[in-house]
């Protein structure tokens, strides 16, 4: 059974932190379809649309007829342990940190043999689930899981390398003022969160989640996104202890472009939704992207929690998706710059949530504590993508099918 994990020893400052590294990354055009669905934590594989046989590794022709129409669908991930050895040596820096290293062979049930990581827990000869996750190279990769839970599962080193798991790690919430900040506090610290730091800006101005906040325990920090001044000062002492920051600083106005007569509300939710962004990543960026290599409580994660109109906007929240989407296409950008430490930027996409802004729009809605739930199985699951709602995963669904109908879809209007 997996050792559980203990909270790290306080760190010697004399001693040199780790460089971060990552495990080889090199792979095929073929072979991004497996990132593709590990960034949802999705198991597919290919599967030719001629003959159905199942394929591994990816390729660009079918093993068994040739054929070029190779779709990626999702699979069984059943299957059985043939094989297994021990990895006690290597040229890799990545690997040669973290040895022995545990890999081995599954037969799965529809057809392919893989040969992928191992977790702890799994016996030669038995039953296995194979999860597709990410790597620290932000590339799909397989592992062998028990089929039926384990205690203390989540804490095999191996696993724990591929996710983003809050136990025993410093976390930053930066708006204390958002509704969903007290589930979001609570939810890490049930998850073993070793620390929670709340942000709070204009701290003379009283408000309703502070009691919350208070009673939980956690340590408020003078921090407004709109300031870089606060920013700066906020990562200079805080910037080296935050192993996971999770940005759920918003600005919410309704109306489209023609509904309102000025640029001030825009000029607002550009300021926090997306300049907000900006200042967080280039005060804290660079410390915690120094920090991936840092053993137990290593720096593993940047979370945006964004509304799932950033992927296609409505003319009901016109102005505030725009600014939605500009923070998610810089999202996409921090994933590059990130990728060389190994830093993971995760994308929370949540459909209407329970507040006064969402007030004029019918069920189904995102309440905090769903919101703090899937956010904190997303880190535990190493994601990159992640739907929270009815709504956000039915938009998510039909972008990926045709965009376009969406667009369609939500820009309609009345009758007439």
């Amino acid at each position: 059974m997996t050792t559980p994990l203990q909270p790290p020893a306080r760190k010697n400052p004399q001693k040199r932190t780790l460089s971060p590294t990552r495990p080889p990354e090199a792979r095929s055009r073929a072979a991004l379809g497996l990132t593709a669905a590990a960034a949802e934590g999705r198991f597919a594989l290919q599967v030719c649309g001629e003959c159905g046989a199942v394929q591994y590794p990816p390729r660009d022709a079918c093993s068994s007829c040739l054929s070029v129409d190779l779709p990626w669908q999702d699979v069984s991930p059943k299957g059985t342990l043939i094989a297994e050895t021990q990895i006690r040596a290597t040229t890799n820096l990545y690997f040669k940190d973290r040895l022995p290293w545990r890999t081995g062979t599954v037969q799965l049930d529809v057809g392919p043999s893989v040969i992928c990581h191992v977790h702890g827990d799994c016996v030669k000869g038995t039953r296995v689930t194979l999860w597709n996750r990410l790597d620290r190279a932000g590339q799909g990769v397989l592992i062998a899981m028990p089929e039926e839970r384990t205690p203390n599962m989540q804490d095999d080193p191996q696993l724990r390398a591929m996710t983003s798991d809050p136990k025993h790690r410093r976390v930053l919430i930066t708006d204390g003022r958002n509704p969903n900040a007290p589930a979001l506090a609570k939810a890490l610290q049930t998850a073993g969160a070793a620390a929670v730091y709340v942000g709070e800006g204009e701290t003379w101005r009283p408000y309703p989640e502070r009691a919350a906040l208070e009673a939980l325990g956690v340590e408020f920090l003078a921090l407004d996104v709109t300031d870089t001044a606060s920013v700066t000062r906020m990562a200079s002492e805080y910037g080296g202890k935050t192993d996971i920051l999770i940005n759920n600083a918003r600005f919410l106005r309704p109306g489209g472009v023609l509904a309102r007569r000025d640029t001030g509300f825009a000029r607002d939710e550009i300021e926090v939704n997306y300049l907000g962004l900006m200042r967080l990543a280039q005060a804290f960026g660079p410390a915690m992207c120094g920090r991936t290599g840092d053993g137990v409580n290593s720096a593993a994660a940047w979370v945006n929690i964004l509304a799932a109109t950033s992927l296609c906007n409505t003319p009901e929240m016109g102005c505030f998706s725009a600014s939605q989407a500009a923070a998610r296409s810089l999202a996409q950008s921090l994933r590059g710059e990130f990728r060389a430490s190994g830093l993971r930027v995760m994308n929370l996409y949540v459909g209407p949530t329970e507040d006064d802004w969402h007030q004029p729009l019918p069920p189904p809605k995102v309440t905090p504590n769903a919101l703090a739930r899937d956010l904190v199985s997303g880190l535990q699951n190493g994601l990159e993508d992640v739907y929270c709602g009815d709504v956000a995963k039915d938009m998510a669904l039909k972008f990926q099918r045709d965009p376009k109908v969406l667009e369609r879809e939500l820009t309609m209007g009345g009758e007439g």
